[in-house]
């Protein structure tokens, strides 16, 4: 973990009123972090006890004229963390550094869901998950042996119906196969044309089987999806720009799990929502541990109407998308 210090003079108080007292701080600091002075060669260069420099330390932290941060990527803002389970009642929160571009906060956001994973305890012995972009950057990012014997679940379809390589079933294989366990695969796709081919499908032994494993999981892992024209649902052949459109036009601001819902969490298509294949929101509401990951900034609104709407337990995101959710939670 690196660290980096800035010393600087206060910027509430001019430098000409600054006392001796404040300036001796300052040359303190600068020699001991930028320096690397010992507390006892500061002394003897500027004509003070050991201990004085000790306490001019102390001073200049809590001044603020030293300011010490974490710039590790895997670091974690842990203020902001407490502040999020506070305001929202969540049993946990994981929020990482914005990185210098979209990808990378992605890339942060990712691999600080895979390290909850890791930690999560009990460990599951079912997870059921959902699928898109940021689930797939998770699965990339689970390391070998993160758990043993997990049998991971696919909760919502994902079959492409224009056959796009990839997706829900890679990624739902690939964080199984790094905890040595199964996986139960969803055979279809996620949004039907027609109602009564939903339902025939959700008949289907199988299908009905994977739906109930699903159900009755230790916990959740998913993501949600923008309502534009760059939806997963408009590049998978699901739906259309127009269809995006009018969705929007209702007051749709995302999906969860394929479910379109407006910035109260209400459906706004009920039509559609029927013919959608997967769990349920309520199932989400009701679980013991739904984690939810979420990062960047065309995500806010859908991510204030997860957390706020207890469609999670645990959410995982970038610092700029926690601050957003607890200044709109205002």
């Amino acid at each position: 973990m690196r660290v980096r210090v800035v010393t600087r003079y206060p910027r509430s108080m001019p430098r000409i009123a600054i006392d001796d007292d404040e300036l001796l701080a300052v040359r303190v600091a600068e020699l001991y972090y930028d320096e690397d002075k010992t507390q006892d060669e500061i002394g003897g260069l500027l004509g003070i006890s050991r201990w004085k420099v000790g306490r001019l330390l102390q001073q200049a932290r809590a001044d603020g004229i030293v300011r010490i941060e974490i710039v590790h990527p895997r670091a974690r803002k842990l203020g902001i963390e407490r502040d999020l389970r506070e305001r929202f009642g969540l049993a946990d929160a994981v929020v990482v550094p914005n990185g210098p571009s979209d990808t990378e906060t992605l890339g942060r956001v990712a691999q600080g869901a895979a390290d909850h994973l890791a930690a999560l305890r009990p460990v599951p012995k079912t997870l059921a998950v959902s699928w898109g972009r940021t689930l797939t950057a998770v699965a990339d990012r689970m390391a070998d042996g993160w758990a043993r014997s997990v049998t991971v679940v696919q909760m919502n379809g994902g079959v492409s119906v224009n056959r796009r390589p990839g997706g829900a079933a890679s990624l739902a294989a690939t964080i199984a196969q790094r905890a040595a366990g199964q996986v139960a695969l969803l055979p279809s796709p996620a949004i039907l044309e027609r109602l009564e081919t939903k339902q025939a499908i959700e008949r289907d032994r199988t299908v009905a089987g994977v739906l109930e494993q699903a159900a009755q999981a230790d916990a959740y892992l998913f993501t949600a999806g923008v309502c534009d024209a760059g939806s997963a649902h408009v590049e998978n052949g699901y739906l259309t720009v127009q269809d995006i459109d009018e969705l929007a036009r209702r007051g749709a601001v995302g999906d969860v799990l394929g479910r379109y819902i407006d910035a109260d969490g209400n459906i706004v298509d009920p039509e559609l929502d029927a013919r959608t294949v997967g769990l349920s929101l309520e199932r989400l509401r009701d679980a013991r541990t739904a984690v939810f990951v979420t990062a960047g900034e065309a995500k806010h609104d859908i991510a204030r109407t997860v957390v706020a709407s207890k469609l999670c337990t645990m959410v995982v995101t970038d610092e700029a998308t926690a601050l957003t959710l607890l200044e709109l939670d205002k």
